[in-house]
């Protein structure tokens, strides 16, 4: 590449060369079983069954929000692929060279709170898991954090351990998801085995009816819980439908991005949401309660090396989705924000310690709040610049991107002093709608607001219908042809 801005590139965020390209469709799919298999997940299938529904309602959410996130998904993943750029540099053609920095660092923020949520998940499972070799950890909670001193060391123990993946680089987290890939899916199909035995075989496990059904404690509720069910679905994998250039680029094809996701990300997502319901289920024949959450699960199936084999289960998974799924992409953002001085190692730190200071545990407290708060919230936000750039790179575009310009402060990308005003208006009307529900739901409105809850359920599909429909209406409303609103020349 000539004539590129030194400021603006690194060896981390530089278009991947062909003869770097390694991922096959194996390694694609690998790596959305990595990410897939993890206790976020199985939570999500299992508060659905919290929730009111029944294994099979529960299990067709999954599948639908799964199959229409993978379209994104593809979609964004092709120009990661073509022009081997990462997630921070492909937003640059749309909203420009300074403006990428908006939703890049949107993106980054949402992935430190997955982050912080996954290395929680761990810390508490070598929590439950130490209570049940017999050791009381019990205490009163700290002042502020919530939480007691050894949930705390836990945590940081787990979290420590994250580190060492991260310092090793991108290339360890291929062959580390490519090796985690199977072993997973064959614990998760033993935890469906111990389930099926203790309860007695699949009739009792999945027996336990839905409360929607007429004289059912939520009879007539089933669509209240569905779509914000189904928004949380698709809101679950927004994240990653936006930044998966930031593994698409290492693909031999688009073939191999195309098939990998395909294979890799809705049969994975389905089969393990039947397992995380199905297990859910069997433990109200079980325990005579529903326990969504695997690690308190786990806690009370025993001691000996049941308590090992689901410490080390449990640490494989967690590590597997949390470096892959939320270490990439914000390091990639904060190398974004200043090339000369960030390099991977140091993004991939400053992720996790801001993923310590977001306090996930208390994301974690209720399905309520991990479905409706955290998960359609994020989604408000992401599902507009998800819109955005596929209406900027297929319709728009048409494809075609100046790989070179995308690293240069004049070139066509550089609107008005590197901000896209229309991709910034466009965001901002996206997410305008979806303000009032979120508020609702987080408390900070406390009565019912009729329309703005009801749209609020569709965050994901509202921002990004809006999104894409306003950015390319002013786009073309400013000439912006192919190129955008500034002409290609450096005048």
């Amino acid at each position: 590449m000539q004539n590129v801005d030194a400021n603006l590139i690194n060896e981390d965020i530089r278009p991947v060369r062909d003869d770097e390209r390694r991922w096959s469709v194996l390694s694609m799919a690998s790596l959305w079983v990595g990410m897939v298999v993890c206790v976020p997940t199985y939570m999500l299938a299992a508060g659905l069954i919290d929730q009111g529904m029944d294994w099979s309602q529960a299990v067709l959410t999954v599948l639908l929000g799964n199959v229409i996130v993978l379209a994104p998904m593809i979609l964004n993943g092709h120009p990661g692929t073509k022009y081997g750029i990462p997630f921070p540099v492909l937003v640059r053609a749309s909203f420009g060279i300074q403006g990428a920095h908006i939703p890049s660092v949107l993106r980054a923020l949402v992935a430190c709170g997955w982050f912080g949520i996954q290395t929680w998940v761990g810390g508490a499972a070598i929590y439950q898991l130490l209570n049940a070799m017999g050791l009381d950890l019990s205490g009163a909670a700290l002042p502020v954090l919530g939480i007691n001193i050894a949930q705390l060391a836990c945590f940081l123990t787990f979290w420590a351990l994250q580190l060492v993946i991260i310092w090793k680089g991108v290339e360890s987290i291929r062959i580390f998801e490519q090796y985690a890939a199977p072993f997973l899916i064959v614990m998760g199909l033993v935890l469906l085995g111990w389930a099926y035995v203790k309860a007695g075989g699949f009739g009792p496990m999945l027996s336990t009816p839905s409360q929607f059904i007429a004289g059912g404690p939520k009879d007539g509720q089933f669509w209240d819980v569905f779509f914000p069910g189904l928004t949380a679905m698709v809101g679950f994998w927004a994240t990653l439908s936006l930044n998966i250039p930031d593994f698409t680029r290492y693909a031999k094809s688009q073939r191999d991005q195309v098939l990998g996701q395909a294979i890799g990300l809705p049969t994975t997502m389905t089969l393990f949401a039947f397992i995380g319901v199905a297990v859910t289920s069997a433990t109200v024949v079980i325990y005579g309660e529903s326990i969504w959450d695997p690690t308190v699960l786990l806690g009370k199936m025993g001691g000996g090396m049941s308590v090992i084999i689901s410490l080390f289960v449990l640490s494989i998974a967690t590590l597997s989705t949390n470096i892959a799924a939320n270490v990439v992409s914000p390091a990639n953002v904060f190398i974004n924000l200043a090339p000369q001085k960030i390099t991977f190692r140091m993004g991939g730190m400053i992720t996790a310690v801001i993923g310590i200071l977001m306090m996930p545990w208390k994301l974690m407290e209720s399905t309520g709040g991990y479905i409706f708060t955290w998960l359609i919230g994020y989604s408000a936000l992401l599902g507009p610049i998800g819109g955005i750039l596929i209406a900027d790179y297929f319709l728009l575009r048409k494809t075609e991107l100046d790989i070179e310009d995308l690293y240069r402060h004049r070139g066509r990308y550089r609107y008005m002093g590197g901000f896209n005003p229309v991709a910034i208006v466009a965001f901002v009307v996206a997410v305008l709608p979806n303000l009032p529900g979120f508020l609702h739901a987080a408390g900070a409105i406390d009565h019912d607001l009729g329309i703005w809850d009801s749209i609020y359920t569709y965050a994901w599909f509202v921002g990004f219908g809006i999104a894409a429909a306003v950015y390319l209406l002013g786009m073309r409303l400013a000439g912006g042809g192919s190129l955008g609103p500034v002409a290609a020349s450096d005048s």
